[in-house]
């Protein structure tokens, strides 16, 4: 039996058998998309499949730095951080191509934990699309840095002088794929092993910077391979004594990351989005998808844009939209509408940044787009030309740092109807948190600014 054909708890034990595991690794996504797992041995697993097993649930309770979050309910000092109950998720099985031969298990939060578990939060949204008659398709699409450094030498050397695997701005670089062929063939070879085969590899426009497009599956599977594609590329880099960092701005003088995800919606088998006879091909739905999307990203904007450094990437003139706009293939608004064939016909989310979790980045995504259908939003007219330069309507300008982006959410219906009121009060205080926690460090512009002269 291969790996991605297990469905069902019988076959994943069934396969662990045959290859004479003693243990598997099993994860589950936290709040910033960071997958936290361990091994565990075959009689655990087998009890695990049949009932699920305990997590500590400091894993919803702490930031990517494992510090506790002050300023939520669910956990925390007050509830003495207990287990909380995963599920493990047959279906998601994978052969681990960094550990030839073990595999893989994604898991779920169960319980009260499931409100604000993420990939929770995604099916939920997509339980919804599937309550109106829809499928939705995705494909995500990733941009990040590659250097020739390791964990230990970055930190070594402050962050500062840091050696990318190619030198200078050469975007579609058919010489540097073909220098460095080598880490191109092993992770497209990784990714088809780990079922998140990639369409498209190539050099963007930036040192070392090389973007990713995965193929399009169905969202919730998409969100799986978005997720799990971040974490093997750099696990497979740093196995090689490289870096791969999916920081939204790592450098001043590089363009940022984005983590772009294009989506259409289907209906018995067959796609929605696409009216031959209609303007620019789109369809009333389509429309009304891309409408929901727009008026609702500056409340969601903490979903998809979720931590400090996001919101140094959304700058005018770097390839980033800095308002809630959309277009006809126009790449300065947030939201690109593609026309083509029936089946190619989609919308781009191009706000979302590379380091957003991308289970919450996708429900913001489908969800608020979802909510443009139900409530018959039309979007307008397109915007032409360069959106940068013009004056937009105020309901339309996004948040400009991850506090106010937290306060929106709080305060949107929209949100806690999408999502939940758990989810939106234990996310944005996450969110807060993540600010407050920036808020106390010193950074060397402020030091060369003030320390000598003011």
């Amino acid at each position: 039996m291969e790996p991605r054909q297990v469905k069902t708890a019988a076959d994943a034990l069934k396969i662990v058998k045959q290859r004479g595991l003693s243990h598997v690794k099993v994860g589950v996504h936290d709040i910033d998309g960071v997958l936290r797992g361990k091994y565990i041995h075959l009689d655990k697993f087998k009890s695990a499949l049949e009932g699920g097993m305990g997590f500590c649930d400091v894993v919803l309770g702490w930031d990517i730095n494992d510090q506790l979050y002050d300023n939520v309910t669910y956990t925390g000092w007050h509830t003495a951080y207990p287990d909380a109950n995963v599920r493990i998720l047959p279906a998601t099985c994978r052969e681990i191509a960094t550990e030839p031969g073990n595999l893989l298990f994604l898991c779920e939060f169960v319980d009260k934990a499931e409100e604000i578990c993420p990939r929770a939060v995604l099916r939920r949204v997509l339980d919804r699309a599937k309550r109106l008659g829809f499928e939705v398709k995705v494909g995500f699409e990733y941009e990040f840095f590659v250097f020739a450094e390791t964990a230990f030498s970055i930190r070594e050397k402050g962050y500062k002088n840091l050696k990318p695997i190619s030198p200078g701005f050469f975007g579609y670089s058919v010489l540097r794929n073909s220098v460095l062929s080598d880490f191109y063939k092993d992770l497209l070879a990784m990714c088809e092993t780990m079922d998140m085969g990639i369409e498209g590899l190539h050099t963007e426009t930036g040192a070392g910077v090389l973007e990713a497009a995965l193929r399009v599956s169905d969202a919730l599977d998409a969100a799986d391979k978005a997720a799990l594609f971040k974490l093997f590329t750099k696990v497979l880099a740093q196995k090689r004594d490289l870096l791969a960092t999916f920081m939204a701005k790592w450098s001043k003088d590089w363009p940022g990351c984005g983590g772009h995800m294009h989506m259409s919606l289907w209906k018995d088998g067959k796609p929605v989005f696409f009216d031959d006879k209609a303007p620019h091909r789109m369809s009333k739905i389509m429309r009304q998808f891309v409408g929901g999307q727009q008026a609702l990203m500056p409340e969601l904007l903490g979903m998809v844009a979720s931590t400090v450094n996001a919101y140094r990437r959304l700058i005018p003139g770097f390839w980033a939209p800095t308002v809630s706009t959309w277009g006809v293939e126009n790449r300065t608004c947030a939201l690109r509408v593609i026309p083509g064939s029936a089946k190619s016909t989609r919308v781009e989310y191009r706000i979302a940044a590379a380091d957003a979790n991308p289970y919450l980045a996708l429900a913001a995504a489908v969800g608020s787009g979802l909510w443009g259908i139900e409530h018959k939003i039309d979007p307008g007219e397109p915007i032409a030309g360069n959106s940068y330069d013009r004056k937009h309507p105020a309901k339309w300008q996004l948040p400009r740092t991850l506090m106010e982006a937290a306060g929106k959410l709080k305060g949107s219906k929209a949100a806690r109807d999408l999502f939940g009121d758990a989810f939106v009060d234990h996310y944005s205080a996450t969110r807060e948190w993540e600010e407050r926690e920036f808020r106390k460090a010193i950074t060397e512009w402020e030091l060369d600014r003030y320390m000598e002269i003011i």
